[in-house]
């Protein structure tokens, strides 16, 4: 069992919206996950814009960049889980990168010698995803490790802040890079920030834990995992639900590079900004949900974000104006901050601590579904249109995640009280100020 002994914040003045950077580690952690949000919504802007212009605004090609990047989630999601709970969580992560920066490198050298084909960017975004698939567990679960239960809702929405954030300034960087220096220059920028995230990563000190005595059994761990979650009914509501807006409304971002240079004309520099709106609506969510301090409904603004952001969706494929589809992104921000904050903070006050990895892990194979929806809607959109087949998914997914929120109720519910205060966790004026985690 972890304890939180380790955990003694320090008593700077901080607003209670920032709480959980008067712990050392988050201090660091944060930066270090910023930038790598950053480089992998850079990677993914400017392989969408490198394949729809290879390949003449093919909406199904250009969707394959989503499915290749995120069906490694779909396929290793779960082991990434098992992971978690059984290895040094930092150490992984830095593996991960090691292993993106890989892939951004493949990419660079093709560029700069002209061999680039589209089908190079499956490649290098499969790459990338095997690394998101193995480290988002424990990139999750280490803001529990740095700051203690009592901070977590705090500590992950200034997570999402900085993961909603990435979703802004990556597109728009890289749309601005590709118009002024290339795709070359991009991709000097993405392993640049790669390599300051290692090194934030590098200075994070993790308490001991207890891990599972002797060899790993990966098939054990996974089955028991998914009859946790099976057996858990608010996580298991997350998981279904989780699926639903990964099959159904996130697949709209393959459609945007299509939607941006054939309804609404608009260049790299507008399409990054278009890629990038709802980053911006969802940093102000996030915020605001740190700002409420311990909240009690999770589920419920769970839901409403999710039901928001599917309602949205749906005005910006509708609309034929630039005027009104960035606006109408940025809200459709707000929405997903709702969803993409409390997904992994649900699971985390309300998982046991021997299970929470698997339980994350199951989660990560719930955002596999990414990968399913992105293939689909660019088989439904070569047929139709990028427009209509957005409208189509966001309807059906309006009607489903509906149906979660009325035959679940126990996400709706309380769960303040699920969340167990350690004994050594005093409040924050009680301890004494030290340094360090």
């Amino acid at each position: 069992m972890a304890t939180f002994s380790h955990l003694r914040p320090s008593n700077a003045k901080l607003p209670p919206t920032f709480e959980a950077f008067r712990h050392v580690g988050f201090r660091l952690l944060w930066p270090a996950n910023f930038f790598s949000y950053v480089s992998r919504w850079m990677q993914m802007m400017m392989l969408f814009y490198l394949v729809a212009e290879l390949t003449d605004n093919s909406p199904f090609l250009v969707s394959l960049v989503g499915f290749f990047g995120m069906i490694p989630l779909l396929t290793f999601g779960a082991v990434g889980g098992v992971l978690a709970d059984r290895v040094n969580r930092r150490n992984l992560l830095i593996f991960t990168q090691a292993v993106n920066m890989a892939a951004g490198l493949f990419m660079l050298v093709l560029i700069i010698t002209d061999h680039v084909q589209f089908w190079h960017s499956y490649i290098a975004v499969l790459a990338s995803g095997l690394g998101w698939a193995f480290d988002m567990p424990s990139r999750r679960s280490i803001v529990l490790d740095v700051t203690g239960r009592g901070g977590v809702t705090n500590a992950m929405a200034l997570d999402s802040v900085g993961m909603h954030a990435s979703r802004m300034t990556g597109p728009v960087f890289g749309g601005a890079l590709i118009a002024t220096t290339g795709l070359v220059g991009g991709y000097v920028a993405i392993l640049t920030l790669y390599v300051v995230s290692v090194i934030f990563l590098s200075f994070i000190k993790l308490p001991p834990r207890e891990r599972p005595a002797g060899a790993p059994n990966i098939l054990r761990n996974l089955v028991e995992g998914f009859s946790y979650v099976r057996g858990h009914r608010i996580i298991l509501a997350t998981v279904i639900v989780t699926v639903l807006m990964n099959l159904l409304l996130f697949p709209y971002m393959q459609m945007v590079p299509v939607i941006a240079r054939e309804t609404l004309n608009a260049g790299p520099g507008l399409m990054g900004f278009l890629m990038g709106a709802d980053g911006a609506g969802a940093i102000i969510g996030s915020i605001a949900i740190a700002s409420f301090g311990r909240l009690t409904y999770h589920g419920r603004v769970y839901l409403g974000g999710s039901l928001l952001g599917l309602m949205l969706v749906f005005i910006f494929a509708w609309s034929q104006w630039i005027e009104l589809s960035l606006p109408v992104l940025v809200l459709l921000g707000l929405g997903t901050a709702g969803f993409g904050t409390m997904q992994s903070t649900i699971v985390v006050i309300t998982a046991s601590d021997e299970m929470r990895g698997r339980a994350l892990g199951v989660i990560s194979l719930a955002i596999g579904a990414g990968p399913i929806g992105a293939l689909l809607i660019g088989l439904v959109a070569e047929f139709t249109s990028p427009s209509t087949a957005i409208m189509m998914f966001a309807s059906l997914g309006v009607i489903t995640v509906g149906s979660v929120a009325l035959l679940m109720p126990e996400l709706r519910g309380r769960m303040t009280q699920r969340i167990q205060r350690e004994p050594s966790e005093q409040p924050a004026e009680a301890q004494p100020a030290t340094r360090g985690t």
